[in-house]
C-alpha cells in the first residue's frame, strides 16, 4: 500500500507540473510567491476506523509559510486505541499537539507550490491508560487466570521529538494531497509503577529504546493571504 501511495503522490505532482506549465511563462521579474495558511485533515484514520473498531480519532494539520523555503507547522488530534498484548488488553485515550518547522527541499517551477518536506516536531500528549483485562501466570503448577476488572491510570503525559519526511502536491487550485512519515524518539513520559506506556497518542506504538514510527495521509486547503 505504501508503494502505491508514493507512486500516486509522484503522479499527482507530475500532473500538477503539466497543468501549471503555462504559469512558467510569467515574467520572473514581476512574479511573487504566495504566502498563507494551509489547513487540512488526516484522511487515513477516519477511513481505518470505519472498518476497525480498535482505533478511532482524528488529526487536524496546518502550516504557515514564513520564508521561501520554511514553514511553521502543527498537528493536533485525539486517539482512542485498544491493543491486545500477550498477557493483557489495554486502551489508551487522549489528545496531543505537535509544533515545529518544515523545510521544502523541492525547487518548484515558476507558479508551483509542491513540496518535498524535511521537518522537525516537538510533540506533547496527555492521556489515560486502562488495563481492560490481564492474565495472571506466576506459578507453573497453578493454572493461569484472567482478571476482567479494569484498572484505570489517569493524568499521564508524554513528550517526544519527531523527524518528518513527506510530500505535498497541489492537485486542484489551492487543494493539496500529502503523505508524511515520522520517526519518533520519546523524551519523557509519566508511567504508573506497574504498567509501561506501550502506546501514546500522537507518538503511536512505543518500541524498544523508546523509538516509534507514524505516518499520515492528508488533504489540505491553502488560504492565500499575501504575496512577496
Amino acid at each position: 500500500m505504501l508503494k502505491y501511495t508514493i507512486s500516486l503522490v509522484f503522479f499527482l505532482t507530475s500532473f500538477s507540473m503539466l497543468a501549471q506549465l503555462g504559469s512558467a511563462a510569467k515574467d520572473t521579474t514581476t512574479y511573487k510567491d504566495r504566502y498563507g495558511l494551509r489547513v487540512g485533515i488526516d484522511v487515513f484514520l477516519p477511513i481505518y476506523s470505519f472498518f476497525q473498531d480498535e482505533k478511532k480519532g482524528f488529526e487536524i494539520v496546518g502550516d504557515y509559510r514564513i520564508t521561501k523555503r520554511f514553514y511553521l507547522a502543527t498537528e493536533l488530534g485525539y486517539r482512542d486505541q485498544t491493543r491486545q498484548e500477550d498477557f493483557f488488553n489495554f486502551s489508551t485515550k487522549g489528545q496531543y499537539i505537535k509544533l515545529g518547522v518544515d523545510y521544502n527541499s523541492y525547487k518548484n517551477w515558476l507558479g508551483m507550490e509542491n513540496m518535498i518536506i524535511v521537518g522537525l516536531r516537538y510533540g506533547f500528549s496527555t492521556f489515560t491508560q486502562t488495563v481492560n483485562e490481564y492474565t495472571v501466570d506466576t506459578d507453573p503448577f497453578i493454572p493461569e487466570r484472567t482478571e476482567n476488572e479494569a484498572i484505570v491510570y489517569e493524568g499521564l503525559n508524554g513528550n517526544w521529538a519527531e523527524l518528518v519526511l513527506g510530500l505535498k502536491a497541489e492537485v486542484l487550485h489551492n487543494v493539496f494531497l500529502g503523505v508524511s512519515f515520522r520517526g519518533n524518539i520519546l523524551i519523557n513520559t509519566s508511567e504508573p509503577d506497574n504498567f509501561k506506556n506501550l502506546y501514546i497518542p500522537g507518538f503511536e506504538r512505543v518500541y524498544v529504546n523508546n523509538f516509534g514510527f507514524s505516518f499520515n495521509y492528508t488533504v489540505s486547503y491553502l488560504i492565500p493571504l499575501y504575496r512577496k
